[in-house]
């Protein structure tokens, strides 16, 4: 592997040293000098970028608005002058020119902007032929939000997911997720995810603001061009060229948060960041960038009960009234038991005495846990480095070396919630381009640092000072004796919990922050001298690419490319699986794609077809086309779509082996089923048992069942006074019955219900395909009323979901219990594996956005979007149990209104945001709640502001603003997360080349 990487990277330097030494020959060289102005003001303009069409050659406006190009071609060539907010202009050069005038006009027609994220070409984005969201450097700057990043809410049909202030996943069309899988974060070409987790952890390890140009956003599939996992969306965020984008630039921002159910309601918070950029010559240019990010998280604080155990509800379930409670934020009593299982152990190791067995109750009972606030980071941190050179080797060819670095604290929620603490990802490009191709190669180096989960450690702490063998009996015997002396109940419960609990750990206090010290520093799952909670993930991806545009064929349009990528997964063996050498696992991929684009009918009409074919190793596999189509009739463009997605299972989705406290997490690939005997020792759905323990429990009540059970009870008992093995008293034998039928009421309720005992069929793994169908129209009217709109429908086959499954601990034909599947409603008694697997239901989803944004007198404008998306056949899962994890809103909507200038160098922007209620439905979820559909999102609306000042003797901009205004209560945007209250923040941005 190492070897094979070597020589991958030596292969593109050498590339490039052979490319330079082929192209160094002298060309005639032609020197353009002149100005570049305001149309309107006549002020110069800084930093305008100026190119030679059709090559990488170019350089920028000083800060005179003066500029000079040496270009190695004699004329004619032609110019490009372009800056964002006004209109690009082209000036074609006949001879050398020392006082050039261009003068630039302000940008005053919408939708004028140019993205190549739809077909990997510079296109219209009016005439794009799918859906693209983009924002600008301008648009970046004036967002309401504190980020960038926070002001994606406000695109077309975008969702978010708060996981900490720092690590927020977005989604379009339903299946948002923590830890989003089915969308692609990009950033100068580079896939942004942690390549052990497969997916971006949101801008922690990002770009820094101050570096970003611009970003685009195309909602739905995006296989057919950028590969697998693009199915539900795809985001690319471009950072700025050193030769365009010269001088130093900072940032600092500071502010207040509040949310009143946090450990403290008010902490302050503060980021700063900076930028340098510097063009030695036409011929090189370098840019290092530094940010850093300090706050106190906002807190995941939802106490609710979620175990729905001993007639406990969601809303209304308390310590106080349900022995078995299990908060959702509130981790260490998942672990819960059976009392009367309990107390039949008891009894036959004799530490109760049999009489008492009738004082315990069918009744669930779980550990004391700890709130999330006691065990996970907060002290949330993101410190982010970037450095690149730029080498232009002639004026048609360009080397970059880029290095992005993250470090960071947050919290991530998966199947249990992740302290994140001191991770660091680190991303290095290579790359040699041209007008027209590119060649890339680029690795992630990611290090999990010490994250931990934050439930284990939990269970651990409790484990380290008292094991669930030791606790649970004490609980169960002091139990018993309240009631024989005649305590009710609820008196019972809490005497028990205080006996139990006796010298438990307390937070904050040497001896719990020892213990926890010493779980979350082993890695899970721990070794014989206790539980381990520490997260270890360092794995490592491999990219290479390339792609090239044909430009000399008239027929059509030509877009070829080609990738290979390599996972090497390293858990140090605690995540991942190991093969039969002990080793983790490598995972290789490949792909490639071609796209052609026709103009027909007097270029009214763009036909674009692409098809990609890509292979992983462990998969068979696949095609992905799409064909689009665009007609233009003036400023109105109607486009149709059809394409095709698909997913790859994650890295985790194929070798997971991790214990967590709900579950052993597996991989869907066989080796699994092999390695913990499914075909030797069955398994169930969860579905399966939970259906089959209601029967048991409520045959367990009939009448018929218990006498059946004290009539076998009686004749066992007269055959055991008769062989002499009891007294033949009345008394002996009602004792003994009075002991063993109980016994057999579970046992003959078990024999009434097998019917309902149904083994779960295993399938071949696969990856996940969406076919997509989209219709749009974008159009201009009167050159202030933008309208753009789409309707889409997706079916989605193969779909990859979570499947519980639960296994006989011990099978034993010759036990009762195990041979009737008692085992399977015993935690004590019973393995529970969470895997992926794919679904035979075929899910149908359809939705639709409608945008418009209008320019009013006077610099003033106002717009907004509505979305829409539902999964259009789930009642087809009724009866099957199915969760599809839609976890989207129908409805959302948001409105803005702005002004960039409304008085002299002051602007505003204000924007509200509202979305409807959703079921949530993930690993997080306790299984009841969500087979229930009882872990409802509620619905809520935010309000932005902000309020800009432009220092122009100082070139900064000064911006007041705050988010989440007038929400008293916050707000969650997943089950489980933590709740976002109100940020208040001022921030003074330093620009050299600031116009």
């Amino acid at each position: 592997m190492r070897n094979f990487t070597r020589k991958i990277w030596g292969a593109v330097f050498t590339l490039a040293l052979l490319v330079s030494i082929g192209t160094s020959a002298a060309y005639a060289q032609t020197t353009i000098s002149g100005t570049v102005t305001d149309a309107e003001t006549k002020e110069t303009l800084v930093g305008v970028n100026i190119i030679v069409k059709g090559k990488v050659i170019g350089t920028i406006t000083d800060l005179s608005g003066k500029f000079t190009l040496n270009v190695n071609q004699e004329p004619p060539f032609t110019l490009v002058f372009s800056m964002v907010g006004f209109t690009s202009k082209e000036v074609e050069v006949t001879g050398g020119m020392s006082n050039l005038n261009v003068e630039l006009a302000e940008a005053s027609i919408m939708g004028q902007e140019v993205v190549i994220s739809a077909s990997r070409v510079e296109e219209s984005i009016m005439q794009s032929p799918v859906s693209v969201e983009k924002m600008d450097i301008i648009a970046i700057r004036e967002v309401p939000q504190a980020s960038f990043y926070d002001a994606l809410n406000n695109m077309k049909g975008v969702e978010m997911s708060t996981q900490s202030l720092t690590f927020k996943s977005f989604n379009t069309r339903g299946f948002n997720a923590n830890g989003n899988v089915r969308t692609v974060q990009m950033i100068d070409g580079m896939d942004n995810q942690a390549p052990g987790l497969n997916f971006s952890v949101g801008n922690i390890v990002g770009i820094s603001e101050l570096d970003l140009e611009s970003v685009e956003l195309l909602p739905g599939a995006s296989s057919a061009l950028y590969g697998p996992n693009a199915i539900n969306g795809i985001l690319l965020m471009n950072s700025k060229n050193p030769f365009q984008y010269q001088g130093l630039s900072a940032s600092v921002r500071t502010g207040f948060m509040n949310e009143d159910s946090r450990t403290t309601a008010g902490t302050g918070f503060y980021d700063f960041s900076a930028r340098y950029a510097k063009a030695f010559s036409d011929k090189v240019a370098f840019k290092v960038n530094m940010s850093y990010l300090r706050a106190d998280d906002w807190q995941a604080n939802d106490f609710r009960d979620q175990s729905l155990l001993n007639g406990s509800t969601i809303e209304t379930g308390s310590r106080a009234n349900n022995p078995a409670f299990n908060g959702v934020n509130i981790y260490g009593d998942e672990t819960n038991v059976n009392m009367n299982s309990i107390a039949q152990q008891m009894v036959a190791a004799g530490a109760l005495p049999a009489q008492l067995l009738g004082l315990i109750p069918q009744t669930f009972v779980s550990r004391t846990g700890y709130l999330e606030s006691d065990l996970a980071d907060y002290d949330t941190k993101s410190l982010k480095f970037n450095a690149a050179l730029h080498w232009r080797v002639n004026d048609r060819i360009e080397a970059i070396i880029q290095g992005n670095y993250g470090y960071g604290t947050t919290v991530y929620t998966g199947a249990d919630r992740y302290s994140i603490a001191n991770f660091n990802l680190g991303q290095y490009k290579a790359e040699l381009r041209g007008s027209n191709w590119f060649l890339r190669a680029y690795t992630t180096q990611e290090r999990s640092g010490d994250a931990f989960a934050v439930g284990i450690a939990a269970q651990g702490i409790n484990e380290a000072w008292k094991p669930s063998t030791l606790w649970f009996p004490q609980y169960v015997g002091a139990f018993a004796q309240a009631r024989a002396q005649g305590a009710d109940v609820n008196a019972a419960h809490l005497a028990a919990r205080g006996f139990a609990d006796q010298g438990r750990l307390v937070p904050g206090t040497p001896g719990f922050e020892d213990a926890k010290q010493k779980v979350i520093s082993k890695p899970i799952p721990g070794d014989a001298s206790g539980v381990g909670a520490q997260f270890v993930d360092k794995t490592n991806l491999y990219h290479f690419e390339g792609s090239y545009t044909f430009t000399g064929i008239k027929f059509a349009d030509f877009v070829m490319g080609a990738n290979y990528r390599i996972y090497a997964l390293n858990s140090e063996k605690t995540l991942f699986a190991t093969d039969e050498n002990g080793d983790e696992f490598s995972i290789n991929e490949y792909g490639g794609y071609l796209q052609g684009a026709k103009r027909l009918f007097n270029d009214k009409f763009k036909l674009t077809a692409s098809l990609r074919y890509d292979k992983n190793e462990n998969f068979e596999g696949q095609w992905s086309p799409r064909v689009s189509g665009v007609y233009t009739a003036g400023n109105h463009n109607f486009r149709a779509s059809y394409q095709t997605g698909f997913r790859i299972p994650t890295t985790q989705d194929q070798y997971i082996d991790l214990v967590t406290p709900q579950a052993r997490l597996i991989g869907g690939l066989p080796l699994f089923r092999e390695r913990y005997n499914f075909d030797t020792n069955p398994v169930y759905s969860l579905a399966t048992v939970q259906n089959f323990g209601a029967g048991v429990l409520a045959s367990a009540q009939s009448p018929a069942i218990q006498q059946a059970a004290i009539a076998e009870a009686t004749r066992r008992a007269l055959a055991a006074a008769q062989a002499g093995q009891i007294p033949a008293t009345p008394a002996a034998i009602q004792a003994f019955v009075q002991t063993v039928a109980p016994q057999l009421v579970p046992v003959f309720a078990a024999q009434a219900n097998q019917d309902k005992l149904v083994e779960y069929e295993q399938t071949t793994f696969k990856p996940e395909v969406v076919k997509s169908f989209e219709i749009g129209y974008k159009g201009l009217f009167a050159n202030r009323l933008l309208v753009d709109a789409y309707a889409y429908f997706n079916r989605f086959e193969n779909f990859i979901g979570g499947q519980v499954l639960v296994q006989d601990k011990n099978p034993n034909p010759a036990n009762p219990a195990s041979a009737l599947g008692l085992n399977l409603l015993s935690a004590n008694t019973r393995n529970v594996y969470s895997m992926p697997v794919n679904r035979t239901e075929v899910l149908e989803s359809w939705g639709w956005a409608l945008g418009l944004d209008y320019k009013l007198p006077k610099n003033y404008s106002v717009g907004g979007n509505v979305s829409y998306n539902t999964l259009s056949n789930l009642e087809d899962f009724a009866e099957t149990g199915f969760q599809p994890s839609f976890n989207t809103p129908e409805y959302r909507y948001v409105i803005n209104f702005a002004n960039r200038e409304f008085v002299k160098n002051t602007g505003f922007s204000l924007s509200y945001r509202w979305q409807g209620e959703f079921v949530w439905q993930s690993s997080f979820v306790a299984p009841a709640v969500s087979s229930q559909q009882l872990s409802v999102m509620p619905a809520f609306g935010t309000f932005d502001a902000q309020l800009s000042y432009k220092l122009e003797s100082m070139k900064s901009i000064l911006k007041i603003g705050g988010s989440n205004l007038f929400n008293s209560t916050g707000y969650r945007q997943a089950w489980g997360n933590p709740t976002v209250g109100t940020m208040y923040y001022i921030s003074l941005t330093f620009d050299e080349f600031l116009n």
